[in-house]
């Protein structure tokens, strides 16, 4: 088993923006949250959003699937070069850092079966409200690749994305409320309590996506909810990452 601090390279794929340092995607933040946590070292290969497919196939990472059983390549993905892996999807590349390289453990306490469950759970908050935060995915986008997100995404999240912005918001507001409660059973500042682990990181890499992509005003507007707790999330696990 390679130790951390005895590794080549590894390599994340990630996609492309117009924003300053590229990163916005909340599952390519999943992975380089936790490569940064762990002090594993990796470079980021940057991919334009209509191209993933192309890249990833040439690559040779495997595709998921959707719903009605077709094939479709998205990012992340990650290439070890320790072990000849090529894992894709966020939650099965957190499990296989954490087997891989289990220093620093995301999963602490033998709790990788709960939060996978966590992960589903919290998703569902998420995608009721997901149509607006869409809407500005596509504004940080290259002509190109809005046009392919939208067709992508509206195979999931039928168009339009514009329509009741108000009732996305209440929501958006309703879901992390739903969210605070959880916070608010434990005694620390983690879900866990005391102890971090992924679960904070999939909480704050989708706060990172509405950071990234919301207008200035509307990303205030979530870190007014709840006592101000989101955007204290977002800093303390990018602290803890180190990368605040």
């Amino acid at each position: 088993m390679f130790g951390y601090s005895m590794t080549q390279t590894l390599v994340l794929y990630d996609t492309l923006s117009n924003l300053p340092g590229n990163s916005w995607s909340p599952n390519p933040a999943k992975p380089r949250f936790i490569l940064s946590y762990k002090g594993l070292p990796f470079v980021t290969v940057w991919v334009e959003y209509s191209d993933i497919s192309i890249a990833m196939k040439a690559i040779g990472a495997k595709p998921n699937k959707r719903s009605d059983g077709s094939d479709f390549c998205t990012v992340p993905v990650l290439s070890d070069p320790n072990t000849g892996a090529l894992i894709t999807d966020s939650l099965e590349i957190a499990s296989y850092l954490e087997k891989t390289y289990p220093e620093k453990p995301i999963f602490p306490n033998n709790s990788e079966s709960l939060i996978r469950e966590f992960d589903s759970a919290h998703i569902k908050l998420i995608i009721p409200a997901v149509k607006s935060i869409f809407v500005r995915s596509t504004e940080i986008l290259s002509p190109v690749s809005a046009k392919f997100f939208i067709k992508i995404r509206s195979m999931d999240v039928p168009l339009p994305w514009d329509a009741n912005y108000d009732e996305d918001w209440a929501l958006l507001e309703k879901g992390h409320n739903i969210a605070y409660e959880w916070y608010q059973k434990t005694d620390g500042k983690w879900f866990m309590g005391d102890t971090f682990s992924y679960a904070d990181i999939i909480v704050a890499c989708w706060l990172l996506w509405f950071k990234r992509v919301l207008k200035e005003d509307e990303w205030v507007r979530i870190s007014s909810w709840n006592e101000g707790k989101w955007a204290q999330v977002l800093a303390d696990v990018e602290k803890e990452c180190g990368l605040a």
